[in-house]
C-alpha cells in the first residue's frame, strides 16, 4: 500500500498561506473573517450564504462562483468537470434558486492532454444539459508546466428565486427539524482511496450529483424551507457549525440517526478519519418547521437523490447559542468544533 501522507496543522498564527487555509475548517474561517470578509464587507456578502441573493428590477436572483482543484481529476462517480457544474448548481439551489446560466473558466497546465480536456468539457456539457442550464460564457488560460497540476476550473452561476421563497441562515428557528437527503462522507473517501491507490475490496463511488431538481420538488410541494446548506468542504459537522454561528442558534444531532455507508464507515475506522468532517458532493442539510417533517421526508423519498433522507437533529434552545452537539450512541453529548483544516486536502 502506498504511503499516505497527511498533515494536520495546529490553529496557530501563520505568515503564509498553508493548505489548511482552503480546507473548510478553522484556518479557512479565520482567513475569511480576518481578511476576505472585512475587506469586501457589504450587506450582500455578509449574508454568508452559498449564493448572494440580489434583487434586480423586482426579480430575486442568486449569484455564486466556485473553483475546483480536485486530485485526481477523474474518479469513481465523477470527474472535475461534472463536479464543477454540480457544485455550482447546488450552491444556487441552496438559496432556493432555479439555476439558469453558468460560466466556465479553465486554467490549464502546459502539457495537459487534449484528450483529457475534451473528456472534461464534454462531462460539463452533459451535466449542464441534464440540469436544463446553459454554459454561456467563460475564459481559458494556460500556465507553465509544473504550475497548474493539470487543470483548475472556476464556474459561476446565476439563478432565479420565486418571490415567496426566502432561504437563509437568518431564517433558522428554534424547533426546526434538520434533515439530510443521503449518506455522508462518500465523496471524500472515494477521492482518497483513488488518489492513494488503496483497495478496500469495495465499490465506494463519489455522491457527486446535481441537487437542484430535488430542491425544486421541495419548493413546488409547499415545503417552508428555512435554510439549506450543501455539505462539501469540512463535511456535515463544519456546515452545521457555520450555520449555528450565523443563525446564533444551537443545534443538536443524533449519532445513531446519521446514515453512513458501511464501506465508508469501515474505511474511516481503519484510517482514523471522522466521517462527520469528510466532504460530500450530493448531500445537503435542510431546516424545516417541525410540523412539516413528515411531508418533507415524503417528498425527498420520492426522488432518487432523497431515498435515504432522514431527520438527524433539531435546532434547540437548551444549549449555548452557536454551538453544535452530537448525542452519541451511548447518550453522551459531544460538542463539535471546527478542525484546523481538512482531513483530506484537494478533494473538491
Amino acid at each position: 500500500m502506498p504511503e499516505l501522507k497527511l498533515s494536520c496543522p495546529l490553529p496557530l498564527h501563520y505568515e503564509q498561506i498553508v493548505m489548511a487555509h482552503g480546507g473548510g475548517g478553522r484556518l479557512m474561517q479565520q482567513l475569511l473573517d480576518r481578511i476576505i470578509q472585512p475587506t469586501f464587507s457589504n450587506p450582500l456578502l455578509n449574508q454568508k450564504h452559498d449564493s448572494a441573493v440580489l434583487t434586480v428590477n423586482g426579480s430575486k436572483l442568486a449569484f455564486t462562483t466556485d473553483s475546483y482543484v480536485v486530485k485526481p481529476l477523474f474518479f469513481s462517480g465523477g470527474d472535475i468537470g461534472k463536479m464543477a457544474v454540480c457544485g455550482t448548481l447546488n450552491d444556487l439551489a441552496m438559496s432556493g434558486a432555479k439555476p439558469l446560466y453558468l460560466s466556465c473558466a479553465l486554467i490549464i497546465e502546459e502539457g495537459f492532454a487534449i484528450r483529457d480536456l475534451q473528456r472534461i468539457v464534454e462531462s460539463m456539457q452533459r451535466t449542464a444539459q441534464q440540469a436544463g442550464v446553459l454554459i454561456v460564457t467563460g475564459d481559458t488560460k494556460v500556465v507553465d508546466h509544473g504550475s497548474g497540476d493539470g487543470v483548475y476550473i472556476n464556474t459561476a452561476g446565476i439563478g432565479i428565486i420565486d418571490a415567496n421563497v426566502n432561504v437563509s441562515p437568518a431564517d433558522i428557528r428554534v424547533g426546526d427539524s434538520i434533515i439530510i437527503n443521503s449518506d455522508i462522507a462518500r465523496h471524500g473517501i472515494a477521492i482518497m482511496l483513488e488518489r492513494e491507490g488503496m483497495n478496500f475490496d469495495s465499490s465506494i463511488a463519489s455522491d457527486c450529483a446535481d441537487l437542484s431538481g430535488l430542491v425544486r420538488d421541495l419548493i413546488q410541494n409547499g415545503i417552508d424551507i428555512h435554510c439549506m446548506r450543501d455539505l462539501t468542504r469540512g463535511g456535515l459537522a463544519s456546515g452545521l457549525i457555520e450555520l449555528a454561528a450565523s443563525s446564533h442558534h444551537a443545534i443538536e444531532i443524533e449519532e445513531t440517526a446519521l446514515p453512513i455507508h458501511q464501506d465508508v464507515s469501515s474505511a474511516c475506522e481503519i484510517l482514523g478519519f471522522d466521517p462527520l468532517y469528510i466532504a460530500n458532493e450530493g448531500c445537503f442539510a435542510l431546516f424545516v418547521p417541525e410540523a412539516q417533517t413528515p411531508q418533507t421526508l415524503s417528498v425527498l423519498h420520492r426522488h432518487p437523490l432523497g431515498k435515504q433522507a432522514c431527520q438527524i437533529g433539531t435546532v434547540t434552545a437548551t444549549h449555548s447559542k452557536g454551538s453544535v452537539t452530537l448525542k452519541t450512541a451511548i447518550g453522551i453529548s459531544r460538542v463539535l468544533d471546527l478542525l484546523s483544516g481538512e482531513q483530506l486536502p484537494r478533494i473538491c
